[in-house]
């Protein structure tokens, strides 16, 4: 096993979906609406994920709204998938292409989604921490689901890259072992999906 200090993972926040079950007219951008706090969705997720991994690659539609200037304003390399609307398993595909293993090779990927804003940041940090420790791809478990985000070591980085279609990785996870984390985290299964997943 690597010791952890040869481990680098890349945050990739997927923030390419149209939000269509948020607003079918395609007026309001959920990934930019008001958390309680103020802050936009996205930038709640985005800033999770930089608080514990160096680098994040975010991956926008070609029309976002203010999405990928929001991001870089945080400090996220934004990249344009221009088949975003192809599904997710496309995106995600782009942001691996966009986020390239270190040199030494030992690294990975924390993959998290641009509407689930409610992840605690200890439960990024264990996902983190079970890659640096072995797992080929870990995932957190809450009340015996699995939920968001996932990790990626660096030996699925072909099968990531050959991803299409809206399945996004549930194909790669449903076919190789994965390593579930049990944490006190109900965030793993929160989304932003309709308006009424708004908190007030």
């Amino acid at each position: 096993m690597p010791p952890r200090a040869s481990i680098t993972l890349t945050g990739i926040l997927l923030a390419a979906g149209r939000g269509r079950r948020f607003d079918p007219a395609g007026v309001r951008n959920k990934l930019l609406q008001r958390l309680p706090n103020g802050e936009p969705v996205v930038v709640a997720s985005a800033r999770k994920l930089l608080a514990v991994v160096p680098r994040v690659v975010a991956v926008v539609p070609p029309s976002d709204g203010g999405v990928a200037d929001a991001l870089r304003a945080l400090g996220c390399t934004v990249t344009v998938c221009a088949d975003a609307d192809s599904g997710m398993g496309l995106s995600l595909a782009h942001a691996i292409r966009h986020a390239p293993l270190p040199a030494h090779g030992a690294g990975g990927w924390l993959v998290a989604l641009g509407d689930m804003p409610f992840v605690a940041e200890a439960t990024l940090q264990a996902l983190v921490c079970a890659i640096e420790d072995g797992a080929g791809i870990a995932a957190p478990l809450f009340d015996g689901q699995r939920g968001n985000p996932v990790a990626f070591g660096a030996i699925h980085h072909e099968a990531l890259l050959a991803l299409d279609g809206g399945q996004g990785a549930r194909r790669l996870l449903a076919s190789r072992p994965v390593t579930t984390i049990a944490v006190p985290d109900p965030g793993i299964l929160r989304d932003i999906d309709t308006q009424g997943d708004l908190p007030a």
